[in-house]
């Protein structure tokens, strides 16, 4: 849980700092300017449709699917309410620091082995189809980056920070915070890999 508050705190420092946001935050802030719902309740609303896409992939949610489908878009939806908008070069420390955070909250959320976020599992679903992941996540987060684009979404140094940084500190975050679970006497398995 403490991994969701954090991916969404990082996503929101991200909005905060107008340098640029991720793929599909870009594409959730293009939707929240064609209407009157806030970027966290497009977070839900986009989560929960992915969460739809896995039916015919028969992905199956874990709880911390569910979880992330909520946490993160009603966290976003609470800092954006209350934290100050930030002005001058203090963006860009926020829009470091939201990149660093989002890697060490994707850690903490992945590594608890409650499942997957609609979107990592999407990912996986479609791979799980004989396609490599790396073309698959690309195609994806290309796809809704380029229609948030076109909506309005601010894409900017931020975007090419996490693009550039977020594999690199997940590939770190991961393995650190992965749980282990005992079984027969002192041998344990890891539950999320990276």
């Amino acid at each position: 849980m403490a991994g969701l508050f954090l991916y969404g705190l990082s996503d929101s420092m991200l909005v905060l700092s107008g340098l640029g946001l991720d793929p599909w935050d870009v594409f959730q802030q293009g939707l929240a300017q064609h209407s009157s719902v806030t970027i966290g309740t497009w977070s839900i609303l986009v989560g929960l449709g992915v969460l739809a896409l896995w039916i015919p992939l028969r992905q199956r949610p874990g709880f911390g699917t569910l979880a992330n489908v909520v946490l993160i878009g009603s966290t976003m939806n609470l800092v954006l309410a209350l934290a100050p908008v930030p002005h001058g070069w203090v963006r860009w420390p926020i829009m470091v620091s939201a990149v660093a955070l989002n890697g060490v909250a994707t850690g903490c959320y992945i590594g608890a082995g409650l499942g997957p976020g609609p979107r990592d599992g999407l990912m996986v679903g479609i791979a799980a189809r004989g396609q490599s992941i790396r073309v698959v996540r690309t195609l994806i987060e290309a796809t809704v980056l380029l229609i948030g684009w076109l909506l309005g979404g601010r894409v900017g140094f931020g975007t090419l920070a996490y693009a550039l940084a977020i594999g690199p500190l997940a590939h770190i975050m991961i393995p650190r915070f992965t749980v282990l679970v005992r079984q027969e006497g002192r041998r344990a398995r890891r539950l999320a890999e990276p």
